[in-house]
């Protein structure tokens, strides 16, 4: 039985992209470019997770309805991703990759101008059409360019950003929020987005799709896209609600499910899918897949409740939350360069199993200690040990996944891993709001949102401290959870050394 797709099915071969082109540049120019567009999608989200609070004091609004400037942006991102693929072959890479760029600085530029909470959450589902495309495509451009041998040091060169944009977004954005205000929170993206353009044009090749003109797969599209934003939507509207069982938020996540489960049919069986999930009849790719997506939503949801621990529980200002966080940032960083590098020499499968056992027992040692008056050298030491694991974990799983298909399912297999990531971290990210909303309902004041405690003076939150801490400590159980289930696939990722990029046919 055949485990290839269709070679019209996803993108065009590297040949035929090529031959269209103009002399490739140097890798290394290539990369750099890449990791400059990567590096503002990055920064933005770390930068942004510290000034919710803020957000939520200025614009009187509660967690369930300011949680969605990130799962707003998040969710733009999954649900334009999924056209990746087919607008490469059609427009090619460099002109796909600026329109991202463009759209991405101009929804900063509005997102910095925003007036209320509705008006910000729509400009940075804008900024999320233009980010959602920044990543695949330039891992495609990059995947292209460098030498399938060394597809680990190529991720890791795709870790910069993960080690910069946690590193300095919380600092920053504290900053910002503490010094100035938090719309430079967004209008920072614009010197990065308009050097990052300038760079692009010069120094990508020109390539112009593989002139097949392959149909969209509009109602995959159809039925993808909508269900992505249903499923979110209810799982936010939970939150909101104190629980799935409201009928605006049971019948979104039913009905997002459903269009979710109609378009992985028909994406299995139609000659020409939007997104070929056949790939995932890999053992292969399938192994990393699974395990991207229980990591990504218990790490990458667990990211919306660090900041306003230490703000809430701890009384910290958004400038120390992002101080707290450096030596996190510094050791998922770090981990993530050198596991790149390994994964060129030693199976991933091993990098990955130590990774997210390192990684679940950090964080497992974080949330037995979260309390009101815990030493924060304990936290940040946990802390240290779970970003080890995860730099040990989300790059090398990305680059099992991409060194398993060919040359010509690269695009195809980046989108994939792409939306694998931001559907499960956007889902991680709603998922946790539902739970710190009902973790926390028992223990604010009246039983009222955030704004109930921006209100009160340091000996009123001091006394609830402790109440507040266990809220926390219960929804972090959740993430922990999901990052231990993430073992389970983990244990499919290729055990033996690895090789070119090989796909069987039979």
């Amino acid at each position: 039985m055949s485990t290839t797709a269709a070679p019209a099915t996803t993108s065009p071969a590297p040949a035929a992209g090529r031959a269209a082109a103009a002399p490739a540049p140097r890798t290394a120019a290539v990369a750099a470019v890449v990791v400059l567009g990567s590096l503002m999608t990055v920064l933005d989200t770390t930068i942004v997770n510290v000034a919710l609070n803020r957000l939520a004091e200025d614009f009187a609004a509660p967690l369930a309805t300011i949680q969605w400037v990130t799962t707003g942006y998040t969710l733009a991102l999954a649900t334009v991703t999924p056209v990746t693929a087919w607008a490469i072959g059609r427009f090619g890479t460099r002109r796909l990759y600026l329109t991202a760029l463009a759209l991405f600085v101009l929804g900063s530029g509005l997102a910095g101008t925003a007036w209320d909470a509705p008006s910000l959450i729509a400009f940075r589902v804008l900024q999320g059409l233009g980010g959602g495309m920044v990543m695949p495509v330039g891992m495609t451009v990059l995947v292209r360019a460098s030498d399938p041998a060394r597809t680990g040091r190529t991720m890791s060169v795709l870790g910069i950003p993960v080690l910069i944009g946690p590193l300095a977004g919380p600092v920053l954005g504290g900053w910002l929020v503490d010094e100035a205000t938090w719309r430079w929170v967004f209008l920072v993206n614009l010197p990065i987005g308009l050097l990052a353009l300038a760079l692009a044009l010069r120094l990508l090749p020109r390539d112009t799709g593989d002139g097949t003109r392959r149909r969209l797969d509009l109602p995959g599209l159809l039925m993808l896209s909508p269900g992505l934003a249903a499923l979110i939507y209810g799982l936010a509207a939970g939150a909101e609600r104190g629980g799935l069982g409201a009928p605006d938020a049971l019948l979104p996540t039913l009905a997002g499910a459903a269009l979710v489960a109609a378009f992985a049919v028909r994406a299995l069986t139609a000659r020409d899918p939007l997104i070929d999930l056949r790939l995932l009849r890999r053992r292969a790719f399938a192994g990393p897949a699974a395990t991207l997506a229980l990591f990504a939503c218990g790490y990458f949801g667990s990211m919306l409740l660090l900041p306003l621990y230490y703000q809430l529980v701890r009384g910290q200002s958004a400038t120390d939350v992002g101080l707290l966080g450096i030596p996190q940032a510094l050791a998922t960083g770090i981990t993530m360069q050198i596991a790149g590098r390994l994964t060129d020499r030693i199976a991933a499968g091993r990098i990955v199993l130590t990774g997210a056992a390192v990684a679940t027992t950090g964080f497992l040692a974080f949330t037995v200690q979260v309390a009101a008056g815990t030493p924060y050298w304990q936290l940040i030491a946990a802390l240290v040990l779970m970003g080890t694991g995860v730099g040990m974990t989300i790059m090398p799983t990305i680059a099992a996944a991409t060194r398993g298909v060919a040359p010509a399912d690269v695009p195809a297999a980046t989108t994939l891993v792409t939306i694998v990531q931001q559907v499960a971290g956007s889902t991680g990210t709603a998922l946790m709001s539902v739970l710190l909303t009902g973790a926390l309902a028992g223990h604010l004041p009246d039983g009222g949102g955030l704004a109930a405690l921006h209100g009160l003076d340091a000996a009123a939150r001091a006394a609830l401290a402790p109440g507040l801490a266990a809220a926390f400590r219960d929804t972090y159980g959740w993430a922990v959870a999901l990052l231990a289930l993430a073992l389970l696939p983990a244990l499919l990722l290729p055990r033996r050394g690895p090789k070119s990029r090989q796909v069987r046919t039979s």
